[in-house]
């Protein structure tokens, strides 16, 4: 990777997590609102931001950090995005425990609430094998299949749950957010190794 690439990856990924943090904050919705429901919408985008870090991390994109490091990186981010949700789903309980548990249970009419509750459940899912993973005693190329679905089916239902709530993040940045955040999982999880499987030529 050029210095020119990856200087464009960190001001993109600077960029892209500065507009969504600025586009909640001056979101019309959140005007009159108690503090538990921003606090609600703002561990949301932070957590969507968090899963894009994620897969830069681990496919190595961001320059200047060691391979060590990414992957200490990679861990504490882990953690940090599932205390993201944790805080999420609390402040919305807070707000309206009806909708939550309805939400919690698959009882919920909003199609939204779907996805993200699908997301977070295999988000624990995912923190839960990391933790057990010496335990566990899976092989790499098993741990290594695992984790690339589980994570690619987080993510996937994290953009669904996001692009259809009408809330707290500004349509163009969740959109930009949403995409990036697509094309990063894309990259690091599938499309990365299939390229590198067909060669020079390919």
């Amino acid at each position: 990777m050029s210095k020119y690439t990856s200087a464009g990856v960190w001001l993109g990924l600077f960029g892209i997590a500065v507009l969504a943090f600025a586009g909640a904050a001056n979101s019309p919705l959140l005007a009159w609102r108690d503090p538990v429901y921003i606090v609600a919408g703002f561990s949301g985008v932070a957590a969507l931001v968090l899963l894009l870090v994620q897969p830069l991390l681990a496919a190595g994109l961001l320059r200047g950090i060691s391979r060590i490091r990414a992957r200490r990186l990679h861990r504490w981010i882990g953690g940090g995005l599932t205390a993201a949700v944790v805080i999420h789903v609390a402040t919305l309980w807070r707000t309206s425990p009806p909708d939550v548990v309805d939400a919690l249970l698959y009882r919920s009419p909003t199609p939204f609430s779907v996805w993200g509750v699908s997301a977070m459940w295999v988000l624990f899912v995912t923190a839960f094998l990391v933790g057990l993973r010496k335990k566990l005693r899976l092989r790499p190329t098993v741990w290594s299949q695992w984790h690339r679905g589980l994570v690619t089916a987080v993510s996937v239902g994290s953009i669904a749950h996001t692009i259809q709530i009408t809330g707290t993040m500004e349509s163009v940045s969740k959109w930009l957010l949403c995409g990036a955040v697509l094309c990063a999982t894309a990259w690091a999880v599938w499309l990365r190794d299939l390229l590198r499987s067909r060669g020079p030529n390919a």
